[in-house]
């Protein structure tokens, strides 16, 4: 009689032990235990205001008042809850799905707001009108950031695109008095530097890391030393550009909490829904896209049937470059009204973080980058309204928020097969 070998894991078919991580439920398990110890343990005051109507809203809503120790209850079971869901998918070999992690974050930031602004109001438009203030340049180089990494360029020159953008956009700007001539300056630039990027990591194969760290320091440098010995010297000729005002769309301008921040906004933030909807289509429904797509995935297959792997990330590489460089103008144009020196502080790597966090696709990238700067926005929020959390603390809030979304919920997440590698024609 043939013995019967011991069973290991029951649940696990043969071959699919690697497929399982315990990355997500770790870290859901994690922001439960917070959520438990300051939405219940720790929990502060009696209630909460959220306001979700302006006074010159169309409609206007009722102010929602939450009591801290109830919906703190409700908040910390649901957390744990889904982490111990999330916990015995990934023992069964099943992946928790990203609706699933949506959902935690949403409550667990509902359970964080009610506790960090016990016994005061919380204007909840003003919240959404910053997010998408701050994410506008993420977005931007985020979008430039599939188009180059899907084509199999890694740019993690985003930086310095953004920097690049931000000061040819007011020195163009300041000059002529006509911001759309700084939009263009600005694109223009970051093709400049994208042009750098391609030509190093393509033509000459150097590492493009390296290639990307390097440019993102010397545009700092320049840029910077510019400023103190030019821009400095001539202030009202050089660094006092023709902002974009904002241009309200009427009756949806109006729209209580969502109204103000999506329908009242620049041309500039008005053209990054329209690069929103036009990277996707053309990646997903066009030629331009198959080839840009194959080209990252299987050169070698791509040059089979006669496309031009090289020229095509060249190409795509300066596309990417200019869309960078229009977020930049963001900041001067739109945002702060003059360059300062280093003034994207580190939003280049944030984008890079959000294509990496969204998988390389352009509507999730924009997701991961509004994330971001929500959680960029929290902090001045909460420092309004007097919030007891140490404003060290929220100074860092968006990277640490990038930090655990990037190595705690991205799980699996596989890039272009070719990204980062050179392709050399045999």
């Amino acid at each position: 009689m043939t013995a019967l070998a011991p069973r290991t894991e029951a649940a696990a078919p043969a071959g699919t032990a690697r497929l399982r991580s315990w990355k997500t439920p770790v870290v859901l398990g994690v922001f439960a235990v917070i959520g438990v110890v300051l939405f219940v343990l720790a929990r502060r005051g009696d209630a909460t205001g959220f306001r979700l109507s302006r006074g010159s809203d169309l409609v206007q809503l009722p102010e929602i008042t939450l009591p801290t120790l109830g919906t703190g209850l409700l908040v910390a079971t649901a957390l744990v809850a889904i982490a111990v869901v999330s916990a015995l998918r990934t023992r069964a070999y099943r992946r928790t799905p990203l609706w699933l992690v949506v959902v935690f974050a949403v409550v667990f930031m509902i359970g964080f707001l009610t506790w960090t602004a016990a016994d005061a109001s919380l204007p909840v438009y003003g919240l959404f009108i910053g997010t998408i203030a701050l994410a506008a340049p993420l977005i931007f180089g985020a979008l430039g950031g599939v188009i180059s990494e899907r084509v199999g360029v890694v740019n993690v020159a985003i930086e310095g695109q953004l920097l690049a953008g931000a000061f040819t956009s007011a020195v163009v700007a300041s000059l002529t008095d006509l911001p759309v001539l700084g939009l263009l300056a600005a694109m223009v630039s970051g093709v400049l530097v994208s042009l750098v990027l391609a030509a190093f990591s393509i033509r000459y194969i150097v590492d493009q890391v390296i290639v990307g760290v390097v440019l993102n320091v010397l545009v700092t440098g320049l840029t910077s030393f510019l400023f103190s010995q030019v821009l400095t010297e001539n202030t009202e000729l050089l660094n006092r550009p023709t902002q974009f005002q904002a241009v309200p769309i009427p009756v949806l301008s109006q729209i209580p909490v969502i109204g103000p921040a999506l329908f009242q906004q620049t041309v500039v933030v008005y053209a990054m829904y329209l690069a929103v909807a036009g990277v996707w289509f053309a990646l997903y429904k066009t030629r331009w896209g198959l080839r840009l797509r194959s080209v990252g995935e299987h050169p070698t297959a791509a040059d089979t049937v006669g496309i031009k792997v090289n020229r095509t990330r060249f190409i795509n590489v300066s596309i990417a470059g200019a869309i960078a460089g229009f977020g930049g103008a963001y900041f001067t144009l739109v945002a702060v009204g003059t360059f300062t020196k280093e003034m994207t502080a580190g939003a280049g790597f944030i984008a890079l973080a959000a294509v990496i966090f969204g998988r390389w696709d352009p509507i999730r990238a924009t997701l991961a980058a509004l994330l971001f700067g929500f959680a960029q926005n929290l902090q001045n929020v909460l420092g309004v309204i007097g919030s007891p959390v140490p404003s060290e603390f929220m100074l860092m809030l968006p990277y640490v928020v990038t930090i655990f979304a990037v190595a705690g919920l991205v799980g699996q997440a596989r890039g272009p097969a070719a990204s980062g590698k050179p392709y050399i024609k045999s």
